[in-house]
């Protein structure tokens, strides 16, 4: 394969919209792993260990291990907007047109 026969597609600035999902799923799908990319940053930021974090957000260590993973599929946008919020940060929801 040679430069010349790389074909290079702008994106649209959302992954999963780029890969075919509804563009309503598409937009919470981009949410869920904004928020839960914040978030796990954040418990990074505290320097806590995954019990601490457990601890701090109410739920289990493994919970933990598996929003720190990026396991996106198994925290809805309720969840990680409520663990955000446990995790010292201050989520807001914008519109636009």
């Amino acid at each position: 394969m040679n430069k010349q026969d790389i074909t290079i597609t702008e994106g649209s600035g959302n992954v999963f919209m780029d890969l075919g999902f509804d563009p309503a799923e598409a937009e919470v799908m981009k949410l869920r792993a904004e928020v839960m990319i914040r978030t796990a940053q954040r418990l990074k930021e505290q320097g806590w260990t995954q019990a601490e974090a457990a601890r701090h957000l109410g739920i289990t260590q493994p919970r933990v291990s598996r929003l720190i993973k990026g396991k996106v599929e198994d925290f809805s946008l309720d969840m990680l907007l409520t663990l955000a919020a446990r995790a010292g940060l201050h989520p807001e929801l914008r519109f636009t047109a």
